[in-house]
């Protein structure tokens, strides 16, 4: 069966991970006297922005954005652009923004957008390049435009601080893998490997990844879910949301049951974090998996 990172998961609960509900409150955070109308069109710049305690004037996608990366909370003011892959430009255009915030995600739109406001592309996720050094640079990046270098500097100077406590915290717990994935539907899933933000995490954790293979922008899909027979030793961390089809089925599925880290209890459900996130869904990602840890042991 799966469980939570702090105890047995019901199939209530369950199903309300497939429901993607968040199982805690997300943080406040307050906003900033900076100048600059910023508008951001990537939700790892976005989570950034808002560490900075900016808020900015508008982004994309937010009610799924407070689903799936929850925190760092985004305030009612923020206007919400649409979806990422469909930005609605007319009211970006409206609300007149100094520089709109973009990665190598929004390159279809950087002509348009450009055409609106300065676009200032500042990338995380690179093929091939593990993402944590490239999201500090993005915020201090961010943060010395913004006017709050200072923000940056102590944001990751805690960030660091936790880490390090945490894998001290778990240094006892190393002796398994861990496979870190989402499910995709009844018989399949995407596993993160060691470049993507999760897998990183877990690593400086002290952790090692059981997905030998590399990933390819962070993650790999599908994989069958019989894929889970090559890793019988790991701890499965199922990141949620779970697709609701998936949720009503599994717990009855055969084959998911048979597999040897379910049949053995250790599959642990963490509550959602940005996949594609910068240094916010790290520390998300870092605490939830500490918790899941503890509770495997």
């Amino acid at each position: 069966m799966i469980t939570s990172s702090a105890s047995g998961l019901t199939r209530r609960a369950f199903i309300a991970a497939g429901a993607g509900l968040a199982l805690s409150p997300a943080c406040t955070v307050p906003a900033a006297a900076a100048s600059q109308r910023v508008a951001i069109v990537d939700w790892a710049l976005l989570e950034t922005c808002l560490a900075l305690e900016v808020t900015p004037l508008a982004a994309v996608e937010l009610v799924l954005f407070r689903r799936i990366a929850v925190e760092p909370a985004v305030p009612d003011s923020v206007v919400d652009l649409g979806l990422r892959g469909s930005i609605n430009l007319e009211l970006l255009s409206g609300l007149r923004p100094d520089v709109i915030y973009g990665s190598s995600f929004n390159l279809w739109a950087n002509d348009l957008l450009s055409r609106i406001a300065p676009v200032r592309m500042l990338s995380v996720f690179e093929r091939g390049v593990r993402p944590y050094r490239k999201a500090e640079s993005a915020m201090r990046t961010m943060a010395a435009e913004l006017g709050v270098p200072d923000r940056a500097d102590a944001y990751i100077a805690a960030l660091d601080s936790e880490l390090a406590a945490t894998k001290a915290q778990l240094a006892a717990r190393t002796d398994r893998p861990v496979l870190i994935i989402n499910i995709g539907d009844p018989r399949h899933f995407r596993v993160f490997g060691e470049d993507s933000m999760f897998g990183e995490v877990a690593a400086r954790l002290g952790f090692r990844n059981a997905w030998g293979a590399r990933t390819s922008y962070s993650a790999t899909a599908p994989v069958g879910l019989e894929a889970l027979a090559k890793v019988p030793e790991a701890i499965v961390l199922v990141i949620a949301p779970i697709p609701p089809d998936a949720a009503a089925a599994l717990p009855q599925s055969a084959l998911w049951n048979a597999m040897p880290p379910v049949r053995e209890g250790r599959v642990h459900m963490i509550e959602p974090v940005n996949p594609f996130g910068g240094l916010p869904a790290a520390r998300r990602f870092a605490r939830l998996f500490a918790g899941a840890i503890e509770a495997a042991a």
